[in-house]
């Protein structure tokens, strides 16, 4: 039980000697990394450059020993940076320490849902964010995070607050005021970022870039020409403290927080997921997974971190790496510890536009282009429905965008189950199969007193009248040389109390035109509700049979029930 809760107890067990080497070079190699990461991610969430490495001390820590991946990089990251700039600013928060405040109180109420959520063993409902949903919520995302560095980047003068559509009109109202030398050292950070990462991946390009720029901006006096610069990083520990904030704002909080749970617990597991699957040593628990990084953003608020979860291109690196354990995590946690207790006043001179391009280069990688052309090329109602997430997200919000591209999902799954594939079977010329006509014309033999249907769902409340208006289509079509129809029940996973009530009608009304109603490929749970829904007292048990074959088969009369037919057909657990 107990090693349930911390997994760290299995592993570090079994720990070999060989596997020290590897967990040092990628903890050291993601500590590296978040140094600026977390910093330029702080920046994004409004908050000073020193709440981005606070947020990657404790909660990598927490998650090193409840988290269930080996590899999972927790720390500040772009997504729900954004979120909490976009959810904190709409509440119109005057003065820079209420604000951090509520950053910090958020970690702790998004950490609350997730380990709530985590106990509950709800780790399902990260299903409801569809992968257009989340594709065109992060491509938006990422391009309201690349509009909001714009200020840093060229060094012109713009709002925090505001849509993304005022901030994009204040951009282009504000072109010329743009800092010259601010923007030329951006764009020359762009471009050794690209060029290192194209010599290698494993190169911490992010933190060569900062070394370089920090000696010629203290050298050069870049701070003298205008270039903006982080200016004063306090120095130490993060202060240790329960995180403050007014009663009335809690209300005020709860849906942003709600949001932030849910997109902190997709971005972790999904990341978590996609590196389970190229290797075998080990299995992702999403309701432990929900445990873990709830406890780690309660723990880490009492130590001044933001929200965190775990982010993709740190835990690519650390993969890359050979990471074997959750030991890197701790490697990088005591770099981002040192970093704050004795090199933080080096970054005085650090200019901002450096801390932009990182981020830029980070985002860009979010923006996917090439799923939205396959889904436009084959699927054209999902791909409505990322355009729909991505137009909502940037028109009119972040949370507004994710919340209604859920419900707009889940609305169209309704109207898909509301409306599911109903196939008419005929008998494959010259064999036992019996295979939807539309698909093999030429090839089926469809005979006029047998409809054979085989519905492709569940047949529940909001489909069985569709059911009804569809077979009897078919049996109107057939007219009085009907003798019989045959529903192929194999795809049906689950009959609900009002579709129970309507095939129970549906089948007396076909008792009184003298046409039998026979069921074939019922599956065990299916067969269940058949008995005891009262369909069999109906129909009887002799018109139940295994495969639509043996269906017809009786039909004309041409062969008997085996044992072994009825044996599987009666059995059921009533």
């Amino acid at each position: 039980m107990l090693k349930q809760f911390f997994p760290f107890l299995t592993w570090i067990q079994g720990y070999k000697g060989n596997f020290f080497k590897n967990d040092f070079v990628a903890g050291a190699t993601v500590g590296v990394l978040l140094i600026p990461q977390g910093m330029a991610y702080a920046m994004i969430a409004g908050l000073p450059p020193q709440y981005g490495l606070y947020a990657a001390l404790i909660p990598q820590l927490i998650y090193a020993l409840m988290g269930t991946s080996p590899v999972l990089a927790v720390g500040p990251v772009a997504m729900d940076s954004l979120l909490v700039a976009s959810g904190l600013g709409s509440l119109g928060i005057v003065g820079i320490e209420n604000y951090i405040s509520a950053a910090i109180f958020l970690s702790l109420f998004m950490g609350a849902m997730q380990l709530l959520l985590g106990v509950l063993k709800m780790g399902m409902v990260v299903n409801f964010l569809s992968k257009p949903v989340i594709n065109g919520f992060t491509s938006a995302a990422a391009i309201i995070i690349a509009v909001s560095q714009i200020k840093s980047f060229a060094g012109i003068s713009l709002s925090n607050s505001g849509t993304f559509i005022t901030k994009l009109v204040a951009v282009f109202s504000s072109l010329e005021t743009v800092h010259i030398m601010t923007l030329l050292i951006g764009s020359i950070s762009i471009v050794c970022i690209l060029f290192l990462k194209k010599i290698s991946t494993k190169i911490p390009s992010g933190l060569i870039l900062i070394m370089i720029a920090l000696l010629l901006s203290y050298f050069l006096d870049l701070e003298g020409f205008g270039v903006s610069v982080i200016g004063n990083i306090p120095k130490g520990l993060p202060p240790v403290g329960i995180p403050n904030i007014e009663m009335d704002q809690i209300k005020q909080l709860f849906p942003i927080a709600l949001t932030l749970a849910l997109i902190a617990f997709m971005e972790a597991i999904a990341v978590s997921k996609s590196f389970e699957e190229e290797q075998s040593e080990y299995e992702v628990d999403p309701n432990q997974e929900l445990v873990a990084l709830g406890t780690a953003n309660i723990i880490g608020s009492f130590f001044a971190s933001y929200p965190s979860t775990g982010g993709f291109s740190r835990t690519a690196v650390n993969v890359q790496a050979g990471a074997k354990t959750n030991l890197g995590a701790l490697i990088s946690m005591l770099i981002i510890g040192v970093t704050l207790l004795f090199l933080t006043p080096l970054f005085y001179y650090l200019p901002k536009a450096v801390l932009a391009a990182v981020v830029l280069v980070a985002v860009s990688g979010l923006i996917d282009v090439e799923y939205p052309k396959r889904l436009y090329q084959k699927r054209k109602d999902e791909f409505f429905l990322l355009v729909f997430t991505f137009v909502v997200t940037l028109v009119i919000g972040v949370k507004e965008g994710i919340l209604l591209g859920v419900l707009l999902s889940i609305f169209l799954m309704i109207y898909r189950t509301s409306k599911p594939h109903i196939a008419v079977l005929g008998n494959v010329k010259g064999s036992d199969y019996y295979k939807n006509i539309s698909r093999f014309e030429q090839d089926v033999e469809d005979r006029e007193d047998l409809v054979i249907v085989r519905f492709d769902a569940q047949l529940y409340f909001g489909n069985k009248d569709y059911f009804k208006k569809e077979l009897f289509k078919l049996i109107d079509k057939k007219g009085k040389q009907l003798k019989a129809v045959i529903l192929n029940a194999e795809s049906i996973s689950h009959i609900d109390s009002s579709a129970n009530l309507m095939l129970l009608k549906l089948v007396s009304k076909l008792k009184e035109r003298d046409v039998k109603f026979i069921i074939t490929g019922a599956i065990g749970p299916t067969r269940d509700i058949i008995y005891s829904g009262g369909i069999v007292e109906i129909i009887g048990t002799e018109n139940l049979f295994v495969r639509t074959s043996e269906a017809v088969c009786y039909f004309d009369s041409k062969c008997a029930p085996s044992l072994i037919q009825k044996k599987i057909t009666r059995q059921n657990k009533l």
